[in-house]
């Protein structure tokens, strides 16, 4: 056998030998296997039944009819049929509406004013006022689409009645009520299903939450511990092969999550997958790594566990609010955005709203791809001193 081939087997050997080591530990410490193994797959469930339903229907909606004639009842019926708003109840004033917004019990009253067929059917002008609550941008946005949608689909039919009456033909009267005709085409969202929103982003955000927490525990427990002396004797004092080893039962969970992620993602909430199953499977594969690597370079700078796991969770958490997923990151305060590229996560959220909603060109995602690929590389640099850290006696029994 050559010498390069030996060098290779060895490696090898040493690495693997390092690996059962860490599935022992992980065998025998419950809560190290359960934050690992078991932790990311519940809240994956988590989410896709908290989504289950996709979009926002049927929020709670009461009326003021102050008129209580046909026509009142007519749009009434037509705001309760639209999908995001469902007429509960009738309040006999609007103080009451108020109450019953103050105390969460619904989403918007809509008041109905005295005279409204009479003021419609003898030409007049009248107004329907809808209070909205304004806490959820979610909430809101909706229910003031399909009521608005419902109000001016109703008030467009009063006009074109009052044309076909006078005797204006029904093409005649519909272009004198819509001279202009406006067409809305939502290309990667028709339905408007929060799911496909919000759980490509959710989802990625517990993996590597759950990941950054079990690779710095991996590490930071062994200087905690003092046993950092014994993890690299396990690999015949190689601490590549002993680092290696540590970290491949991790990544080897962590891919396995991310592949039940996607079939979660694209199976159970019917995400759709427009763009490459392959560039997806790399981008996962390039997050879990980045977010091995900066674990590693937090304990290798902190040599300390309870403090790289604080500046571990905190990193990863916040990750989410710089991803730009519900606030665009072009109408961030400019030091925010330029922060934002501070977290892998942010190019990944780049590459699966590319590939998994607009079907980008593969091209496209490249450059977030060679993103991912740097912060894998650049971590590495704190290697030298995650050995020494190691290796160094001054440096254990640290919490």
């Amino acid at each position: 056998m050559k010498a390069a081939d030996r060098m290779r087997s060895s490696f090898f050997s040493r690495t693997l030998a390092a690996a059962r080591r860490e599935a022992g530990r992980i065998r025998r410490r419950g809560v190290y296997g359960a934050i690992l193994v078991v932790l990311p797959f519940v809240s994956f469930l988590f989410f896709v039944l908290l989504f289950g339903d996709g979009a926002i229907v049927d929020l709670p909606v009461a009326v003021l009819d102050e008129d209580r004639t046909p026509l009142s009842c007519t749009v009434v019926s037509m705001i309760d049929a639209t999908p995001a708003a469902r007429v509960v109840c009738e309040v006999p004033s609007h103080l009451e509406g108020e109450r019953l917004i103050r105390e969460g019990r619904i989403a918007a009253l809509v008041q109905i004013p005295d005279r409204f067929q009479q003021l419609l059917l003898g030409g007049g002008q009248t107004t329907l006022v809808c209070s909205i609550i304004g806490t959820n941008l979610s909430v809101n946005g909706m229910l003031a689409k399909d009521i608005q949608t419902a109000v001016v689909t109703f008030s467009t039919g009063i006009g074109f009645q009052k044309l076909v009456l006078q005797g204006a033909a029904e093409r005649q009267a519909m272009a004198l009520m819509q001279p202009v005709r406006f067409e809305k085409h939502v290309l990667f969202n028709p339905e408007v299903n929060y799911a496909w929103f919000l759980a490509p982003g959710f989802l990625p955000m517990m993996l590597l939450i759950f990941l950054v927490m079990t690779t710095i525990y991996a590490l930071g427990s062994e200087l905690k511990e003092g046993t950092a002396a014994g993890w690299i004797a396990s690999a015949g004092g190689s601490f590549g092969a002993a680092l290696t080893g540590k970290l491949l039962p991790i990544t080897a969970a962590a891919c396995l999550q991310g592949g039940a992620m996607f079939l979660l993602l694209v199976g159970a909430i019917g995400t759709p997958l427009n763009g490459s199953a392959g560039l997806l499977a790399l981008a996962t594969l390039l997050l879990i790594l980045a977010y091995q690597a900066i674990s590693a370079m937090l304990v290798a700078l902190t040599a300390n566990l309870r403090l790289s796991l604080s500046l571990g969770g905190g990193y990863a958490v916040l990750a989410f609010s710089f991803s730009g997923l519900t606030f665009p990151l072009l109408a961030m305060w400019k030091p925010a955005w330029w922060l934002s590229f501070l977290f892998p996560y942010t190019y990944y959220m780049q590459i699966v709203i590319d590939q998994l909603m607009r079907g980008a060109p593969v091209g496209v995602s490249l450059p977030a791809l060679g993103a991912l690929a740097l912060f894998v590389l650049v971590p590495l640099l704190a290697l030298p001193r995650l050995k020494q850290a190691c290796t160094d006696p001054r440096f254990r029994g640290r919490e």
